[in-house]
């Protein structure tokens, strides 16, 4: 038996009795500008996000040992928990609140969704409904950072980190580069659909992470068990590709022309990385694998993320190759360190996430996107290129000191890492008392 802790179920009664007496009932529903075909986009896209978790739950899921396999999924799956209650209450406004320096959102203007269902209409959609879409992004960017601490991390430490991350870390980049008075927002930093906000933050966190926690045991001992299981890294892939489109095309905030462009390079940058990622590995004298086409692909989504709506679909041919080629030499040259980074999550969200940036800053055009005021370096202009230099250097610094932060916080409160023995015996059994049972 567990020693009894009531901490967290108080926690979360208080919150729902809160939300019993601060309700918040709207005083009227504004329907006037809402287009109903745009909503219903986004009400398909915000869904498909959301189902990007559970497909990152198999992808992670399948690529761990046989005796890991129930803790990590569940990581990402309690992010979906976990988070969502925490948007309602302070994300939302901390993101999408009242400025505060350019830096942080005001956490009282949404304080438990105040003022969302009658908010006014955003663009042409209900402003709950950009809420409820904002939100899935939310859920799956601390779950992205699991992959780096898999096999060792503490549960109820991780959960407590997630919530820090997601206060500390993901709002206050949210709020920088999407809100109107966002200090990355008004130096014109581009970021369509969140390679700065999403993957650069979970991929600094994951590294930092990685250094926290320090090897495996297993790893230290040359133990190291196979993927457990590689048909569900192809399900999680096919399933992440799939909710991609939502994130992409979806942050269009309409169904109009420029969804279907951002649809059509994010499918292209796909293809082009996976492929890119196991004909790099073809010309290392390696065999092509199943594994090495999922992570590619995945790669190749991260890359096009923040330039989905910017650049031409010619463009994310270069930008899903390019950044599969660097992801992949970065994650050998990680094999041959000391770095315990599981899988590889800064190689591919980090670094893809940074190469996607800087591919922004250098294939953005006007002539895909009116709002690029602006064009890329290709296009014989400098202002925007260097602005994404100077926002990478700066998001870098404050997502990994940051995170590094917050896990030294965690750590104090609950320790981060499971012990020798539930480490070798799995954290399945160790946290969860569960286990796959063997064929």
């Amino acid at each position: 038996m567990e020693k009894r802790n009531f901490i967290p179920l108080i926690i979360l009664l208080a919150i729902s009795i809160l939300g019993a007496f601060i309700p918040n009932v709207p005083t009227q529903i504004v329907t006037e500008g809402i287009n109903s075909g745009d909503t219903a986009w986004l009400l398909v896209s915000a869904a498909l996000v959301l189902l990007m978790t559970p497909g990152l739950a198999y992808f992670y899921g399948g690529m761990v040992n046989n005796k890991n396999v129930i803790s990590t999924m569940l990581q990402s799956f309690i992010a979906m928990g976990v988070i969502s209650v925490l948007w309602v209450v302070i994300g939302f406004s901390l993101a999408f609140g009242d400025d505060i320096g350019g830096f942080i959102g005001n956490p009282m203007t949404h304080f438990m969704f105040k003022g969302v269902l009658d908010g006014p209409v955003w663009g042409t959609i209900p402003f709950a409904l950009f809420a409820m879409f904002q939100m899935k992004f939310a859920v799956i960017t601390p779950a992205l950072v699991t992959g780096s601490m898999a096999e060792r991390v503490n549960f109820r430490s991780y959960v407590l980190f997630i919530i820090l991350f997601c206060i500390f870390i993901y709002s206050p980049l949210a709020h920088m580069t999407w809100h109107a008075d966002g200090i990355l927002f008004k130096m014109g930093v581009l970021d369509f659909a969140g390679g700065t906000v999403v993957h650069m933050s979970a991929g600094w966190a994951a590294l930092a992470g990685a250094l926290y926690l320090k090897r495996r045991k297993s790893l230290l001992e040359d133990h190291v068990l196979p993927p457990a299981n590689i048909p569900f890294v192809l399900l999680g892939t096919g399933l992440l590709w799939f909710g991609w489109f939502g994130f992409n095309a979806g942050s269009a905030l309409s169904a109009s022309p420029l969804a279907v462009s951002a649809f059509a390079t994010t499918n292209t940058a796909a293809g082009a990385a996976g492929l890119s990622w196991v004909l790099f590995d073809v010309a290392r004298g390696k065999k092509v694998s199943a594994l090495g086409f999922c992570i590619g692909a995945v790669v190749g989504l991260v890359a096009i993320t923040p330039a989905a709506g910017f650049v031409t679909v010619p463009a994310s041919l270069f930008i899903g190759t390019i950044a599969a080629v660097i992801s992949n030499y970065v994650a050998h040259l990680r094999t041959r360190s000391t770095l315990d980074d599981t899988l590889d999550v800064f190689p591919c969200h980090g670094v893809g996430g940074m190469v996607g940036m800087l591919m922004t800053g250098v294939f953005a055009t006007s002539g895909v996107n009116s709002l690029v005021t602006d064009q890329g370096l290709a296009f014989g202009e400098t202002t925007l290129f260097i602005n994404h230099v100077i926002a990478l250097v700066g998001v870098s610094v404050f997502a990994f000191g940051g995170s590094l932060l917050l896990l030294k916080i965690t750590d104090l409160i609950l320790p981060l890492r499971v012990s020798e023995s539930d480490e070798k015996a799995g954290l399945d059994v160790s946290q969860h008392d569960e286990f796959l049972v063997e064929a």
